[in-house]
């Protein structure tokens, strides 16, 4: 009986091997690749949740401009993620980001009442 509880629990370990260093393991590799991507033109969103664009990279260091004139500097490690491409940006934007709040702009036609209540005049 021993040999098998041995045996179980290795399959056991590499079970959860699987479940849980793997995909880790491939989203660090995303991350890296993403970083490395990185250039002027780029909107990013950093760890500690600010957006903004990327003006220069200096290996380590990335300069981001966060409002017009204000440029900060992170560390690479400390960008989240790339929200765009300077390239993305020149397509024009489809109608739904064009008017996304369109609907709630508009007043409804109607505005229901409870029974028996009467329009105040």
């Amino acid at each position: 009986m021993s040999g098998l509880g041995f045996l179980l629990i290795i399959v056991a370990f590499a079970f959860l091997w699987l479940v849980m260093v793997r995909p880790q393991k491939r989203r660090q590799v995303e991350l890296e690749r993403m970083l490395e991507s990185l250039r002027v033109g780029d909107e990013v969103l950093t760890a500690g949740g600010i957006y903004g664009e990327v003006v220069a990279v200096r290996g380590d260091e990335i300069v981001v401009e966060i409002a017009p004139e204000i440029e900060v500097r992170v560390a690479r490690r400390a960008i989240g993620a790339i929200v765009s491409r300077e390239d993305d940006a020149e397509e024009e934007p489809s109608e739904a980001e064009e008017a996304p709040f369109e609907a709630a702009d508009r007043a409804p036609e109607e505005v229901s009442r409870a029974p028996g209540e009467e329009e105040r005049g």
